[in-house]
C-alpha cells in the first residue's frame, strides 16, 4: 500500500483535494443558496436537495468544461505551436505529429509498448490521438451539462420573476450562458499562455513542469 501511494501520489493527492473542494463548494453553495431563498421569501432547502438543483449543477459544470477545454486545446495545440525556451513546448524543429520512430509506433515499438501502438491502421491512428479525443469528449459533455443546468436555472429565475421561460436553443444565445462560459474560458487561456511563457525565464527546482535551474533561457523542451 505504501508503495502504491508513493507511485500514484500525484493522482491520489489531487483526487482527494478535488473531492474535498467539491464538498466545500457544496457546503458554501448550499449556505449561499439558502440565504437567497430566505431573502426572496422562499423556504430553505436541505443539503441533499441543494445538490439536485440546477444552481449547483451549473456552477460545477461550467468549471469542468473550461478545464477540459484547456487540456483539449493544449494537447492538440502543442503539436503545431511552440514557445522557444519553454519546457511546456516541443523544439521548433519538431513541429508536427513527428515520425513513427520518434513516436515509437509500428516497427519502432519497445517492450511494454501499448498494443494499439504496434497494431497499425485505425487502431494506432485513434490511440495516437486518444488523449485529445477524450479531453474533447469530456469538454463537450460538460459544456452540454452546463447549458442544460444553466437553462433550467435561468428558467427558474424567469418564473420567479413572473416572466416567460425560454427554450434551450434560446438560452444558448442568451447573455447569461455566454457570460458564464467566456469568463471561464478567458481565465484558462490566460493561465496556460502565461505559464508557458513564464516557464522560459522562471524555475521550480525538481518539477518536471520546469527546466533545470541552471538551464539557459533559450533551452526548449528541457525538463527538470
Amino acid at each position: 500500500m505504501r508503495r502504491f501511494l508513493r507511485d500514484n501520489s500525484l493522482g491520489v493527492v489531487f483526487g482527494l483535494a478535488f473531492l474535498l473542494t467539491l464538498a466545500g463548494q457544496a457546503i458554501a453553495g448550499h449556505a449561499d443558496y439558502n440565504d437567497q431563498q430566505v431573502s426572496h421569501g422562499a423556504d430553505p432547502v436541505s443539503l441533499s436537495g441543494y445538490l439536485t438543483t440546477s444552481s449547483f449543477g451549473v456552477d460545477v459544470a461550467e468549471n469542468w468544461q473550461s478545464e477540459y477545454l484547456q487540456f483539449f486545446l493544449y494537447a492538440f495545440g502543442t503539436v503545431w505551436l511552440v514557445q522557444r525556451g519553454s519546457p511546456e513546448s516541443k523544439k521548433p524543429e519538431d513541429i508536427g505529429p513527428e515520425s513513427d520512430a520518434m513516436q515509437l509506433v509500428g516497427p519502432h515499438v519497445k517492450p511494454g509498448s501499448p498494443k494499439w501502438a504496434k497494431s497499425g491502421g485505425w487502431r494506432t491512428a485513434v490511440f495516437s490521438r486518444s488523449l485529445g479525443i477524450v479531453m474533447g469528449a469530456i469538454f463537450i459533455a460538460s459544456w452540454s451539462a452546463q447549458s442544460i443546468a444553466g437553462w433550467a436555472n435561468h428558467n427558474a429565475e424567469q418564473l420567479a420573476q413572473r416572466q416567460d421561460p425560454t427554450t434551450w436553443i434560446g438560452y444558448l444565445g442568451a447573455p447569461d450562458f455566454w457570460s458564464r462560459t467566456l469568463q471561464n474560458w478567458q481565465s484558462e487561456l490566460l493561465a496556460v499562455g502565461s505559464f508557458a511563457v513564464l516557464a522560459v525565464f522562471l524555475r521550480q527546482r525538481g518539477s518536471p513542469e520546469s527546466k533545470p535551474v541552471g538551464a539557459a533561457h533559450a533551452d526548449t523542451a528541457d525538463t527538470g
